[in-house]
């Protein structure tokens, strides 16, 4: 079996479920022609077309980073499976325009294209627009268009029936919504800020949203990552030496996904959980962090709590208490929370934020 054959497979690894067009979409629309000047590697290598490995890699279920600044990367190829919960959420149905905010390499307009959708891609960095609009025609897709602008402003004066965010964001800019002002279903997709996270929002007219899927996207810039009331502090740059205060709770160790239930609570329950670094872990873990950004507690995944600093034991109760109210909740997914959006960020430049959350049955 060769990479694109195993490539649907890949995607729903996780039990993924995908609509019968969104599968023919991923099928059909060659990835490898959106990254022809090729994409990191997770080594920090660069892969090029003519690499053993490339279309391995192009067909694996994972991030392209095309594009850094230093270290930072800055613009790429989003993951497919999360494209697809995303694409998925949006309900895509063939006559619909929909807004894309950041255009990336051009595939996921390519997918949604393929749906049947006319696409309006937006991105403020002329050399990635430059390119999406490039690998677009080389695959033969002619329902995109490609514009240099900000994504906060969207595209004024034009009616859209879904708008889709590639990049995550601090809040929602009303000029969205805006653009769906008559569309009776319109629907916003966004990763949204949470607890140092993009968990991605389905949004609707009434500002009101319901949580789709942990995500992880690079950050978008100017309005849509306005300074605001209540944002997760800043992960610490170095952390004082970290003790056991509360052993396992889990056995076996909380999946990831299952993990992630756990840190979105968290975020909804107290202002300062983010993540953190934590020696031994190879991913980032959920951190109530400290007001000196150098201690607080950290919820591992298999329940137990380590914490640090001057203020060690009142974190450590504190991130206990959170863990708690997890389980005694029934320990609910993301997806059970109801989020309602308010006014907030830049006077000049507004942007929607979560600001009440519901926990629901469903």
């Amino acid at each position: 079996m060769g990479p694109r054959e195993a490539f649907l497979d890949r995607i729903r690894r996780g039990g993924l479920t995908l609509s019968p067009q969104l599968a023919a979409a991923f099928a059909e629309v060659p990835r490898e022609v959106f990254v022809p000047d090729g994409f990191q590697r997770r080594d920090g290598t660069w892969a090029e077309p003519a690499d053993p490995d490339f279309l391995q890699l192009v067909y694996d279920d994972d991030v392209l980073v095309t594009k850094v600044d230093g270290r930072t990367p800055i613009s790429s190829s989003s993951q497919p499976s999360l494209m697809a919960l995303m694409i998925e959420a949006l309900d895509v149905r063939p006559g619909l325009t929909v807004l894309e905010i950041g255009a990336g390499t051009g595939y996921n307009a390519a997918l949604l294209s393929h749906l049947g959708a006319s696409v309006i891609s937006v991105d403020v960095q002329a050399d990635v627009a430059s390119r999406a609009r490039s690998a677009l025609a080389r695959a033969g897709v002619d329902g995109v268009r490609v514009v240099l602008g900000d994504g906060y402003q969207g595209l004024p004066g034009v009616r859209v029936d879904r708008v889709i965010v590639t990049v995550g964001v601090a809040g929602v800019s009303p000029q969205w919504l805006e653009q769906l002002d008559g569309t009776p279903d319109g629907v916003v997709v966004a990763p949204v800020e949470h607890a140092g996270t993009h968990p991605v929002l389905r949004i609707t007219a009434d500002r009101r949203a319901r949580v789709v899927s942990p995500s992880s996207f690079m950050v978008a810039a100017g309005p849509l990552t306005a300074a605001h009331p209540f944002p997760a502090p800043a992960p610490p740059k170095s952390m004082k030496p970290l003790v056991p205060y509360a052993g396992s709770r889990f056995d076996p160790p909380l999946e990831p996904l299952a993990y992630r239930d756990l840190w979105y609570a968290a975020g909804v329950w107290h202002r300062r959980a983010t993540y953190a670094a934590v020696p031994g872990h190879e991913q980032n873990c959920l951190m109530v962090l400290d007001e000196q950004r150098t201690g607080g507690a950290a919820v591992l995944p298999d329940g137990s709590v380590a914490a640090g600093g001057d203020d060690a034991e009142r974190y450590a109760a504190e991130a206990t208490a959170i863990l708690d109210r997890w389980i005694a909740s029934g320990r609910p997914p993301m997806q059970a929370w109801r989020v309602e959006l308010a006014p907030g960020g830049d006077p000049e430049a507004p942007i929607l934020l979560p600001g009440r959350w519901e926990l629901t049955s469903g």
